[in-house]
């Protein structure tokens, strides 16, 4: 998943940013979501993925 650059909000931020170190997590039973650092603020990030990148 590092290959792939995910661009998520960041709240801190108010603006959207690519994630480092980006792990695929699942939120709520099934649920894929990509979750990582703002490389600007170092703000977890976190990024619901469509069920079909699961």
């Amino acid at each position: 998943m590092d290959d792939n650059k995910i661009i998520g909000y960041c709240v801190k931020c108010k603006t959207k940013r690519e994630m480092k170190d980006v792990q695929k997590v699942e939120i709520k039973p099934g649920r894929p979501a990509a979750k990582g650092i703002c490389t600007v603020c170092g703000t977890g990030m976190y990024k619901i993925l469509p069920k079909a990148q699961a």
